[in-house]
């Protein structure tokens, strides 16, 4: 390498380095710390004029929680609700700061693209402001937690979350934030919170206390009709859900679902697999109508469901895949 390249190398990186140590600073502005948990503090994000996001299972207590603002003051909130399925919770602060936290600049859904270089903002503690650097290594559509949460995008991280980072801010390279990382959601993995999808929680906790999650209260498994009887009944396609178990007085209970049926469509969509139905039970769609076919003792029929809400509380485990 000639002198002249070598130069031009150092240049370019210095040029990376203070971008990258603006954009932390940036960042660090609406980044807090929140004790609300033995040992190590966790992170959170200064989402709206007084109003705190963080991972929900980072937060053990509801009141008198301690926030470290960002100038090493300290604050005290409240709990105002959590959403266990998107692993989310919002405090709200007991007397709003007026230039000891700032509200950050968001970037757009464009800005997660795979290959993003990204850092992850956190502040595990009084002792100041974390970092970590990586890309993003995974972007797709829509998907649904383990616990039922509707998370907008999947957003997976190709760096550390250290201890006391959890709740705390996915930045990019101009400072904006991107999401609320979390380690919670897939055993470890490091997965970002999409801006879409807090926002959306942090407006029904803010609202309602909790966040609307439809249900039927059925227990669903893949299950396939004979040839004979899919040509009989003129089914395009010999696959279903089987209804393994049917909740008393749930919605599907109401409309007389029995365990034995085979759903073979729902509003008009074909069911091969208990994600079908779960996917057509978005939050909005509690007290709507849905429609579906099954197949009962031989015969094809029609039942409509009215969707229900399930309660916020956490329900016993079944046998499974439940909605």
């Amino acid at each position: 390498m000639t002198p002249t390249n070598r130069t031009q190398s150092a240049s370019t990186l210095r040029a990376l380095s203070d971008d990258l140590t603006a954009a932390v600073e940036s960042a660090s502005r609406s980044v807090v710390a929140i004790h609300a948990r033995p040992r190590i503090a966790a992170s959170g994000i200064y989402w709206r004029d007084g109003v705190v996001v963080a991972a929900s299972h980072t937060i053990r207590k509801e009141q008198e929680i301690g926030v470290t603002l960002p100038n090493g003051t300290r604050a005290t909130a409240n709990l105002v609700g959590r959403d266990g399925g998107t692993d989310l919770a919002v405090l709200r602060l007991d007397r709003p700061p007026t230039d000891a936290v700032a509200l950050p600049a968001f970037a757009s859904a464009d800005a997660l693209r795979v290959g993003a270089l990204v850092l992850a903002v956190g502040r595990p503690g009084d002792d100041g402001v974390s970092t970590s650097l990586g890309v993003i290594s995974a972007v797709s559509d829509r998907w649904r937690t383990w616990s039922g949460g509707e998370i907008d995008r999947f957003v997976r991280l190709d760096l550390a979350i250290y201890d006391g980072f959890s709740g705390g801010a996915l930045v990019d390279a101009d400072g904006r934030v991107l999401g609320v990382n979390c380690s919670a959601l897939a055993r470890g993995t490091p997965l970002t919170i999409p801006n879409a999808t807090v926002d959306r929680v942090v407006d029904a906790l803010l609202t309602r206390g909790h966040v609307a999650r439809a249900y039927l209260g059925v227990a669903m498994q893949p299950a396939r009709l004979t040839n004979a009887l899919t040509e009989r009944l003129r089914l395009d396609d010999p696959r279903g859900v089987l209804v393994v178990m049917v909740e008393s007085d749930s919605p599907a209970d109401r409309a007389g679902l029995l365990v034995g049926d085979l759903i073979v469509a729902a509003s008009g969509k074909t069911v091969a697999e208990p994600q079908d139905v779960a996917e057509l039970l978005g939050g909005e769609q509690v007290g709507a109508a849905l429609e579906l076919s099954v197949v009962r003792g031989g015969e094809r029929r029609s039942l409509t469901v009215t969707v229900g809400e399930r309660a916020p509380a956490g329900e016993p485990k079944r046998r499974g895949r439940s909605s």
